[in-house]
């Protein structure tokens, strides 16, 4: 095949429908047991050939993101030429759509698209489960960022299972003007929880998400990280209750936060959330996705 000249990746983001944390282990990690979705909110992967390892950036948040060796994608293409025996000579161009430390992952969805945006440009042809475990030593959400779809996370979150999820979920997402830092909730989260249990997610949400019974998933999500992002963000308590004041079916914050996550009945009740949302005065900005949706992958090769 011709050596193509620019790859491009669309990788999405993620909520937790139930991310279940426990506490502090010896070896300074928290093991985690989590239902990761991946939604048609998506951050653009643009590669293409150059002399050296190169990375910009644009869109909302994107001076946040970082340009050089701190950004995860930057990591992810070093990490794959390294494994590949190769430089890692590739311009990186990210268009930021998903929030910069909103809890939605967007980090790991660069990450992700990198691997896969890399993996082509070079034409590598590295098997699924080889990008699946580099992902995994580049941070715990990015195999899920990769993958896609519903899924159990286990571990640190990088140990998979697809679950088998009917329907499809509809969401507003609250974004924020400020991000939250994620080893911040972490170290709150160790102060309210010293002795958390082991994480387990409800078997209620999994039946509930393979039935595709919205209304009773909605019921049995839940975010151990959310407490302590709130005592960190007193005002996501006013998000929240915006939410499920505008009727909701289930109102959490995403991730490590401060995006909170609220459910709708369908894609009417989504536009209809959202404009309640906004004049409530309680939130930044709104936008809506639905999920689930693939993991990265290439949209076009030129």
């Amino acid at each position: 095949m011709p050596t193509p000249k620019r790859i491009t990746v669309k990788a999405p983001a993620k909520v937790n429908l139930s991310l279940k944390v426990g506490a502090l282990d010896a070896n300074g990690f928290h093991p985690v047991e989590t239902v990761y979705q991946a939604v048609d909110l998506y951050d653009d992967i643009v590669a293409t050939h150059d002399d050296i390892l190169r990375l910009t950036c644009e869109g909302e948040g994107a001076e946040l993101a970082g340009n050089g060796p701190g950004n995860l994608a930057w990591r992810a293409a070093e990490l794959l030429a390294k494994h590949a025996g190769i430089e890692p000579q590739v311009h990186l161009h990210i268009t930021k759509r998903i929030p910069v430390a909103g809890g939605m992952a967007g980090g790991s969805a660069d990450a992700a698209g990198a691997l896969i945006a890399c993996d082509a440009l070079w034409q590598l042809g590295t098997p699924r489960e080889e990008l699946l475990a580099l992902a995994a030593q580049l941070g715990s959400d990015i195999p899920f960022s990769v993958a896609g779809g519903t899924a159990l996370g286990r571990g640190r979150g990088d140990e998979l299972t697809t679950m088998m999820a009917r329907g499809e979920f509809h969401w507003v997402f609250a974004l924020s003007n400020e991000g939250l830092s994620t080893p911040a909730v972490y170290n709150e989260f160790d102060v309210t929880s010293p002795d958390a249990p082991t994480p387990e997610v409800s078997p209620a949400l999994i039946a509930a998400i393979a039935a595709g019974d919205v209304r009773a998933a909605a019921k049995h999500f839940e975010n151990d990280l959310q407490v302590p992002a709130i005592r960190l963000r007193h005002s996501l308590n006013a998000t929240l209750r915006a939410g499920r004041e505008a009727g909701a079916l289930a109102a959490l914050v995403s991730g490590s936060g401060p995006t909170c996550a609220f459910l709708a009945r369908d894609a009417d009740h989504a536009i209809e959330l959202a404009i309640e949302l906004q004049a409530s005065g309680a939130v930044h900005r709104t936008v809506r996705a639905s999920g689930p949706v693939r993991g990265a992958h290439v949209i076009s090769i030129d």
